[in-house]
């Protein structure tokens, strides 16, 4: 059964690195990689590579645009790499290896293995801290983009309705982190229970249909993180003034 705290592999001191964070620091390697190599390979004349890295980002490019309007040049960054590093972070936990190498250690009389690498959002830390920093990127982007005074409206006010409504706006804010965090987290860490309890109860054939289910499991969780960053940050970059009424036709 896999831990829900994340195992410790290499202690420096005070400072203990666990298995997620090594997984991290794999998925920051393939990304970064990943980009250099493909930056080179670009073409004037593209190869159908290319071409289908060209028609993914378009098609995330027109769904960013359909959303945030005039500030999806400001949006989009934030959008794809939310979407790439966990995606990746989900796919590479599914690779042979992870969660099943590593070293064994005794607790309370009993081998218990620690694997060396572990799915990166598997871990509440990582999958908070992504909230924590699409939070902040939010409030960064909707302050330089709609200015510090139309946005501390969305929160304070003289009128007491607005204000009672700007408090709640902060109470949602929070639970946007939680609510963030906690999906990604518990989607991907049942996962990983259920694919390590299957796979230690029939070593093949079995386990595959799970693992295929993990598969659209890691592109939808990521998907649905980006695209709740992207509307987030849509939201709160729209100034008061452009909010307008729906009509009946």
């Amino acid at each position: 059964m896999a831990s829900f705290a994340p195992e410790p592999i290499i202690h420096i001191g005070k400072i203990v690195i666990p298995n997620t964070f090594l997984a991290t620091l794999l998925v920051d390697f393939i990304i970064v990689s990943a980009a250099i190599t493909i930056s080179k390979k670009i073409k004037l004349i593209p190869s159908m590579f290319q071409n289908i890295v060209e028609s993914v980002i378009e098609a995330f490019y027109n769904l960013t645009e359909s959303i945030a309007a005039n500030r999806t040049a400001k949006i989009f960054p934030y959008f794809m790499t939310f979407f790439l590093f966990i995606l990746v972070a989900n796919w590479s936990s599914l690779i042979p290896g992870f969660g099943t190498i590593g070293f064994f250690e005794e607790h309370e009389h009993e081998r218990e293995l620690i694997p060396i690498l572990r799915g990166a959002t598997s871990d509440l830390n990582v999958t908070l801290a992504l909230a924590l920093i699409s939070a902040f990127a939010t409030h960064m982007l909707s302050i330089k983009t709609i200015g510090i005074k139309d946005y501390l409206s969305r929160y304070f006010s003289f009128n007491p309705i607005n204000l009672f409504i700007g408090i709640l706006e902060i109470i949602s804010e929070i639970t946007k982190v939680i609510s963030l965090s906690f999906r990604l987290f518990g989607n991907i860490f049942a996962g990983e229970v259920v694919l390590l309890t299957t796979s230690s109860i029939f070593a093949f054939i079995f386990p595959v249909p799970f693992l295929l289910l993990e598969v659209i499991v890691g592109l939808v969780q990521a998907l649905v993180f980006g695209m709740l960053t992207m509307t987030f940050m849509a939201v709160l970059s729209t100034p008061h003034h452009e909010v307008k009424e729906v009509k009946p036709a």
